[in-house]
């Protein structure tokens, strides 16, 4: 008989940073488990979704037989239009991320470092396909929040001490959501805090596969 699951799936953890969404929020969401978040939209709340390539307004994944396959976001998956929708060169559409017009974005890591560094853009002598809007939203946005594995496939923690690839941005993280809980701060001044277990996750479970340091606040 098989165990019972312990901690979030990735549609779990992107339900969990859903939560953080607030009515009338400008919202942009980076590849992978981040783009789960739209899926877990509140029932009535008006969120804005904005991708770096140029469009304003983004609706749910599209149904096989209503793929336009002229309508991509930033990470090249098929989407939709809303009948607000705007499209934009990328330039206005980073001149917004950069001016501070995001109110929130949900990112993927390598690692987190306990001061609020972030690397997820490279790991050194592998081919990427470039760095993305990344640095610039870590730059440009009101709230970061980081959803990531807790530990690599090769068991090693991905909130640590200090970041050992190229970072992304320094001092920027305010919320790291894992498989098996969350951390959050209040400020940049602030060591992060342990404020959430997943389910069927111990404490001590946590403080086992995480070399960073930080509060506990359950």
């Amino acid at each position: 008989m098989s165990e019972e699951q312990t901690g979030w799936n990735r549609d779990q953890m992107a339900a969990r940073a859903a939560k953080e969404l607030q009515d009338g929020y400008y919202v942009n969401l980076g590849i992978g488990i981040p783009t789960l978040v739209a899926n877990h939209i509140p029932d009535g709340m008006q969120v804005t979704l904005q991708s770096e390539n140029g469009m304003l307004g983004i609706g749910p994944f599209p149904y096989d037989d209503e793929v336009d396959p002229d309508l991509i976001n930033a990470g090249k998956q098929t989407i939709s239009e809303l009948p607000h929708s705007a499209y934009f060169d990328s330039a206005t559409s980073f001149a917004m991320i950069r001016g501070g017009h995001i109110d929130l974005t949900v990112l993927g890591a390598m690692e987190v470092a306990e001061n609020g560094d972030i690397a997820n853009w490279m790991i050194p002598g592998k081919m990427i396909k470039g760095m993305g809007g990344a640095m610039d939203l870590v730059a440009g946005v009101k709230k970061i929040i980081v959803v990531m594995d807790h530990t690599s496939k090769a068991g090693d923690a991905k909130f640590i001490p200090s970041c050992t690839l190229p970072l992304t941005g320094t001092n920027v993280v305010d919320m790291i959501i894992t498989n098996l809980g969350v951390f959050h701060r209040p400020d940049h001044n602030s060591p992060f805090r342990l404020i959430e277990l997943a389910s069927g996750v111990t404490a001590d479970e946590i403080a086992d596969k995480t070399t960073a340091h930080y509060d506990v606040a359950l």
